[in-house]
C-alpha cells in the first residue's frame, strides 16, 4: 500500500522551519503546498512570483545554486485533475542545493489561451535548452529567451508532440513519405545561418569561418553536430544541434504499461544498461510504497557498479583515442568482453538487459554468479593499474588535456553539471554517499575527487570511480543477503512461481497485471540516482491509471552538452576534441 502522507500543514511547517526566507517573501494566498510521495517541498506559486522566488533562492546563505530541471506538463486530461491548483498546463522548476543536499519544486499553472512565462536564462544559463525543450514539445512561450526555436525536432515539424491531442503511436498517423521538393526544403531549413544565433560574419580585422563539426564524425561520439565561428583554427563561438537521436521516449512512456516501459529506459543512456532501469523503478516503488528485500537492494547495486565499470571503461578508451592514443582501446575491448560475459550469464542479455523489475529483478542469481564475479574484481583492478600507465601518465595526453575545458564548482552549479565533471571540480557530491539508496548507506567506498576541473580532471576522477566499483562489487559478492528476489507487492510483475502456481488470487494479479497493466496510485514523485553520466532521475505523474500519465527523463548528458560553447571559447578546433570527449555523453541519453 502507499505510504500515508503528512497533513499539508505539518509538511508546509516543517519547511518553513529550514526555509525562512522563502516563506517570508511568500505571503499565504501566493503559494499552494502540494503532498508529494518523494517528500519534496512543491510549491505551485503564480507566473508573477516566480522569478522573485527563484531569485531569493539562489542568493540565499545556502543557495539552490542549480536548476535541476525545468519541464512542462499538459495537465487537460488529468483525472485527479480537481485535486490540484493546476489549469491546462503547467511549467515545473526543480532546483538543488548542494550544500544543503535539498531539492525544491516549483510550479506554476498556465491557462492554454496564455502560454507565457518568462524566461529565467539570466538567472541560470543552463535554462536555455531547458526553456527551447519545453517550447518544442508543448508549445509554451517563454518571453526573453534569446534563441526561443525547435532543439528536439526538425525546424520544420508542425504541432508540439507531449500535448495530449498528438497521438502516441504513428499507426494513428500517415505514413511517412519524402520527395525531393520536401528534402530540398527540409535540407534548406537545417542550413546554418550565424546571424540567427548572435554571430557576426566578420569583424574588423578579419572574416570568419563556419565549419560544421558533425553530425556524422568520429569525434562527437554519435549522431551530433557543432557548428563553430573560427578565426583561423581558433574557436570564437559555437552552437551544438542536437535532436538527431531523438526517439520520443517520454511520449513512449504514456501508452506503455508501468511495466512495459522498462525496456526503454535500457536505450537512455545506451551504455548504462540496468542502471537506466534503476531510477524508474525505484520512483515506482517510492509512488507505490514497495518494499524490496535486503537481496534485491544488493544484486542491484552489483549490476549498476558493472554497468559504471563497462561504461567509463568504453570511456577511457575513446577518449585516448580522440586525443591520439589508440592501442588502450583495444585491450579495454577485451576486458569490456570478459565483463559483459558474466552480465549475459546472470542476466541472458549483455548491453540491455532490461532485468530490473518494479519490486525486484527478473530472476535470482544463477549458481556460479559469486566465481565468475570474484575471478573479476581480483583481475581488473591489476590491469586497470596498466592503463592508467599507459594512459594518464602519457606525456602527450597530459599536454592535450590539462588546462583545457576548464571550470569552477560555481560555473558546474549554473550548467547543471553533475556526476565526475562536478566532482572535479572538488565538489563532494556524489547521491551514494549523500542521499544513499538501495542500501548504499552499508559499503564501505570513497568518492574520487579533483580540484582542476579539466579534462585530465574528469578523466582521473573516472579512472578512480572504476576502482571503487570494484570495491563495491566485492563487498557485494562477499556479504550477499539472502531472501526472495522479489517483494511480496501485487504491482510486482510477474510475482514468484511458486505463488502463481498455488494461490488462485495470485494467479488472477498476475493475469491482469500482465494483460492490462498494474495501476499506480495517484501522486507524483521523483528518483534520482548516480549514474554513469551524472545524476539522472524519474519524475513519474500517476493519475490512477495503468499508464504514466506524465514520466520526465532528467538526463545528465542533455545538461552537460550545453556548457561546450564557454569551454571552448577561444581555443584551438584540436581542443575541442578533447572537450567532447571529456564529458562522457551519450546521443541517446542527450535526445531521449
Amino acid at each position: 500500500m502507499p505510504q500515508e502522507q503528512p497533513p499539508q500543514d505539518s509538511v508546509e511547517n516543517n519547511h518553513a522551519e529550514q526555509l525562512p526566507e522563502l516563506f517570508a517573501l511568500l505571503s499565504r494566498d501566493k503559494y499552494t503546498v502540494q503532498k508529494t510521495a518523494d517528500d519534496t517541498l512543491t510549491l505551485w506559486v503564480t507566473a508573477n512570483t516566480l522569478l522573485p522566488t527563484l531569485s531569493l533562492l539562489k542568493s540565499l546563505r545556502q543557495p539552490f545554486a542549480m536548476l535541476f530541471d525545468l519541464f512542462g506538463v499538459d495537465e487537460r486530461l488529468r483525472l485527479d485533475k480537481n485535486t490540484l491548483p493546476c489549469k491546462d498546463f503547467t511549467v515545473v522548476y526543480q532546483l538543488l542545493s548542494v550544500e544543503r543536499n535539498q531539492h525544491i519544486r516549483l510550479k506554476v499553472a498556465l491557462d492554454k489561451d496564455d502560454l507565457h512565462i518568462n524566461s529565467i536564462t539570466d538567472l541560470w544559463p543552463n535554462a536555455n535548452w531547458y526553456e527551447r525543450e519545453c517550447w518544442d514539445l508543448f508549445g509554451i512561450v517563454f518571453d526573453g529567451h534569446p534563441t526561443l526555436r525547435r532543439i528536439l525536432l526538425p525546424p520544420t515539424f508542425k504541432g508540439h508532440p507531449l500535448r495530449k491531442e498528438f497521438p502516441c503511436r504513428a499507426t494513428e498517423k500517415d505514413p511517412f513519405t519524402i520527395d525531393e521538393q520536401k528534402l530540398a526544403k527540409e535540407q534548406e531549413a537545417l542550413r546554418f545561418v550565424p546571424e540567427d544565433w548572435g554571430m557576426a560574419t566578420s569583424s574588423a580585422d578579419n572574416d570568419y569561418m563556419f565549419l560544421n563539426l558533425g553530425p556524422n564524425h568520429p569525434s562527437v561520439h554519435g549522431v551530433f553536430r557543432v557548428a563553430l565561428q573560427l578565426d583561423g583554427e581558433r574557436v570564437v563561438d559555437s552552437v551544438p544541434d542536437i535532436g538527431y537521436h531523438h526517439r520520443g521516449a517520454e511520449k513512449i512512456a504514456e501508452r506503455q504499461t508501468w511495466h512495459g516501459f522498462i525496456p526503454y529506459t535500457d536505450r537512455i543512456d545506451y551504455l548504462g544498461g540496468v542502471m537506466n532501469n534503476f531510477p524508474y523503478v525505484l520512483a515506482l516503488e517510492q509512488l507505490a510504497g514497495i518494499e524490496v528485500s535486503d537481496r534485491v537492494k544488493c544484486i542491484r547495486v552489483m549490476m549498476s557498479e558493472c554497468f559504471r565499470i563497462l561504461s567509463h571503461m568504453l570511456f577511457f578508451g575513446t577518449f585516448a583515442q580522440d586525443v591520439g592514443q589508440l592501442s588502450p582501446i583495444f585491450y579495454l575491448f577485451v576486458d569490456r568482453e570478459k565483463l559483459f560475459g558474466i552480465i549475459e550469464a546472470i542476466t541472458g542479455a549483455r548491453m540491455h538487459p532490461s532485468w530490473f523489475r518494479i519490486g525486484g529483478v527478473a530472476q535470482d542469481l544463477p549458481k556460479g554468479w559469486d566465481k565468475m564475479m570474484r575471478e573479476f574484481t581480483d583481475y581488473f583492478p591489476k590491469r586497470l593499474d596498466e592503463y592508467e600507465v599507459m594512459v594518464m601518465q602519457n606525456s602527450i595526453l597530459k599536454k592535450r588535456s590539462i588546462g583545457i575545458g576548464k571550470y569552477d564548482t560555481n560555473q558546474a552549479l549554473d550548467w547543471g553539471i553533475t556526476g565526475a565533471g562536478l566532482r572535479a571540480t572538488g565538489c563532494d557530491y556524489d547521491l551514494r554517499k549523500k542521499k544513499p539508496y538501495s542500501g548504499y548507506e552499508n559499503y564501505d567506498f570513497e568518492v574520487p575527487l579533483d580540484d582542476q576541473g579539466d579534462a585530465y580532471a574528469r578523466t582521473r576522477v573516472r579512472v578512480e570511480e572504476m576502482r571503487q566499483s570494484i570495491r563495491i562489487i566485492r563487498q557485494c559478492v562477499d556479504n550477499m543477503p539472502q531472501g526472495p528476489y522479489k517483494a511480496d507487492h501485487p504491482s510486482t510483475t510477474p510475482p514468484m512461481n511458486h505463488q502463481s502456481k498455488h494461490d488462485i488470487e495470485t494467479l488472477i494479479q498476475h493475469f491482469l497485471n500482465v494483460s492490462w497493466g498494474t495501476v499506480m496510485p495517484k501522486g507524483e514523485t521523483t528518483f534520482a540516482v548516480e549514474a554513469t553520466k551524472g545524476i539522472n532521475s524519474y519524475t513519474m505523474i500517476s493519475d490512477g491509471t495503468g499508464t504514466s500519465y506524465r514520466t520526465r527523463i532528467r538526463t545528465p548528458s542533455f545538461a552537460h552538452l550545453q556548457m561546450i560553447p564557454p569551454m571552448a571559447k577561444g581555443l584551438m578546433i584540436a581542443d575541442l576534441i578533447t572537450i567532447i570527449a571529456s564529458i562522457d555523453f551519450v546521443m541517446a541519453d542527450v535526445d531521449r
